[in-house]
């Protein structure tokens, strides 16, 4: 048998999530299991995986295997891994997430950026993503350094009060009209049993979503019309609430797709902007906006375009007299 003693820094987390944290290596069916067979107490009690914890509880555990030298499938080493950082403190982290790069392991993947900052930094005692971007969204992502800024922070984001702008690249011509869309989202699992998400046809059963859109610039020319392509158009996105995938489903709702997007956007036009270099989804994470989860202070916080895509805009005909919208 071994003990954990739950630590201040600690208290207020599901047990579940804290064995997982805790016992690294071991799967996490194996931890919900010996939660419900009753081989982990709580304080000499029996205990749920959704029982939260509070300081210098005392954790019973059985003897656990971490991981085994025998299997057939060789575990992958977690790189150590820093990443450009935009802010810093003693108990908030905001870092310029590349593109490519999911940002925690799970569903095939082996490890994100969590793992890999956990692994560039042994010393430090807690790291917790606030939030997540895609795996092919670059830009500002939020890393908690203590618990109690992460609940002070998710507590924020439940009454949507982080300013979140995103840019974005849409195929073809925006709708003059359109300033915000208000669709409601369902999740689903796709033909692949990868997640996906679609507009609700019944607003009773999907969850509410919404985004405000500014049109920034027009772009057209010989580059796209040697492609087939009539026009893109350069757009700025509002988080007004923060639904998996809502900017991407938003968008394509208005036949609109984010240029580059393997999942809800057009196969064939991504081949052609693929040709003519834009090798990743145009979706970026500018600006962020927050008060300070300790001292309440205003953070603005920025991440310029990365340079791959300032490099495809750069190579396309401006339209001109359609530089902006106003919301």
């Amino acid at each position: 048998m071994q003990f954990l003693s739950v630590c201040a820094e600690s208290a207020g987390q599901r047990l579940d999530n804290y064995l997982i944290r805790e016992l690294k290596g071991v799967p996490k069916s194996h931890i919900q299991r010996i939660i419900r067979s009753g081989e982990v107490r709580l304080n000499k009690k029996r205990c749920k995986g959704t029982d939260r914890i509070a300081a210098n509880d005392q954790i019973r555990l059985p003897p656990i295997r971490v991981a085994s030298s025998h299997t057939s499938e060789p575990t992958l080493a977690i790189p150590a891994q820093e990443f450009a950082i935009v802010y810093e403190d003693d108990v908030l982290l905001v870092i310029n997430k590349p593109s490519g790069i999911a940002v925690h392991g799970g569903s095939g993947i082996s490890f994100g950026v969590i793992e890999q900052l956990r692994r560039a930094r042994p010393k430090a005692r807690y790291l917790e993503l606030v939030h997540r971007l895609d795996k092919d969204t670059s830009g500002l992502l939020m890393i908690a350094k203590k618990r109690s800024a992460l609940v002070k922070l998710h507590e924020s984001i439940r009454q949507n009060h982080p300013h979140k702008v995103y840019l974005a690249l849409a195929v073809g011509i925006w709708p003059e009209k359109v300033r915000q869309v208000k669709c409601p989202l369902l999740k689903y699992t796709g033909a692949q049993g990868e997640k996906m998400v679609r507009i609700a046809s019944n607003p009773q059963e999907g969850q509410r979503a919404h985004t405000q859109f500014r049109v920034l610039q027009h772009y057209a020319g010989d580059r796209l019309h040697a492609v087939g392509i009539k026009a893109l158009t350069l757009m700025e996105a509002t988080l007004k609430t923060g639904r998996t995938h809502q900017i991407r489903v938003h968008m394509q709702s208005q036949l609109c797709p984010i240029a580059g997007d393997e999942r809800y956007g057009d196969y064939q036009i991504n081949r052609r902007l693929h040709k003519i270099g834009l090798k990743r989804m145009f979706l970026h994470a500018a600006e962020l906006t927050l008060a300070h989860p300790v001292s309440g202070d205003i953070l603005q916080l920025t991440a310029p375009l990365p340079d791959e895509l300032q490099q495809f805009l750069h190579h396309l005909s401006v339209v001109s007299g359609q530089s902006s919208q106003q919301s």
